[in-house]
């Protein structure tokens, strides 16, 4: 069909008709789901969420404008600065320490094995199931004064310990439960090393390097895209933290483990301070994006770029 003729037909069409057989609205019908979805569930409650920080909205009673009282009152709030320090500290532990892991189970299931299937699924299980509430009570009770840590402990020679009534303590119970959820970081350092072109392994040898040496020289370079993905999905899961320290220790002994989640939850669902946890989440909101930043900005001197070079 001609050019001029295509025009003829498109111009004696209504303009619904018009919209009806336009090639881009196939493509925002298919998209409207998403579009629906991202609107109603994530657009408008944050909007809402950004009015209510400004207001004294307890659940129940109408709301009432307090501008920014309740951003100026987070930080006259010991326990929000406590929940502050602590999960700093918490995302400063957990985070290399499951990536570390992560990474080094990673290495051994990517060498040559007729199970390293097996494996694999086998290791990436916690991932399906750490998050849970089951497990966090199955967690409880490893770490319980009569609990399996202990039992082993005392077999060993050593005293007890009291895991959750310690300040000093009740944290690492929680920070080994995040580490132990490494499978999903795993799966991705192991598709990482597969990408690394084995004659870079085969010339280092021929150079005489030793196996530190290769890993700190070629593996490590050539995985450090797949390192800062890692690293910036892991900061954001761990500074949202909140099942395993609502359900193992409550935030306790003496706000040890108050994260800053489930100190958020304590003011707005149980305290039914909506708008002093709205204005938690806004606080938070810029923390992790600041964070991030920075983590993206240090990057180009860590992370090695192969079209780069």
């Amino acid at each position: 069909m001609s050019r001029a003729k295509t025009d003829r037909i498109e111009s004696g069409r209504s303009p619904w008709n018009r919209f009806i057989y336009n090639d881009n609205t196939v493509g925002y019908i298919f998209a409207s789901p998403f579009i629906i979805g991202f609107l109603a569930f994530t657009i408008i409650p944050m909007l809402s969420s950004l009015y209510y920080s400004c207001t004294n909205f307890d659940l129940i009673n109408k709301e009432k404008w307090v501008g920014f009282a309740n951003y100026i009152n987070l930080f006259k709030d010991e326990r929000f600065l406590n929940s502050l320090k602590v999960t700093f500290e918490y995302v400063a532990l957990s985070v290399p320490l499951k990536l570390a892991f992560a990474l080094f189970i990673a290495f051994l299931l990517t060498r040559p094995s007729k199970v390293v299937s097996f494996y694999r699924s086998l290791y990436y299980l916690p991932s399906l199931i750490g998050g849970s509430v089951a497990v966090a009570l199955v967690w409880k009770e490893l770490f319980a004064r009569n609990g399996l840590i202990n039992l082993n402990l005392r077999k060993l020679g050593i005293d007890t310990v009291n895991w959750f009534g310690n300040m000093s303590t009740a944290k690492w119970p929680i920070i080994l439960m995040t580490a132990w959820q490494f499978g999903s970081s795993m799966l991705i350092f192991a598709a990482g090393l597969k990408e690394i072109p084995t004659s870079y392994y085969e010339a280092a040898e021929i150079d005489g390097a030793n196996g530190w040496q290769k890993f700190w020289k070629i593996t490590m370079p050539c995985l450090s895209p797949v390192i800062l993905f890692n690293l910036i999905m892991q900061l954001i899961s761990s500074f949202m933290v909140f099942t395993q320290a609502f359900v193992i220790t409550g935030g306790g002994p003496n706000d040890a483990t108050m994260y800053y989640a489930l100190y958020l939850y304590k003011q707005g669902i149980q305290s039914r301070n909506m708008g002093y946890a709205s204005a938690m989440s806004w606080v938070m909101l810029i923390v992790m994006g600041t964070v991030t930043a920075i983590v993206f900005k240090t990057s180009k001197h860590w992370v090695f770029n192969e079209a780069d070079s």
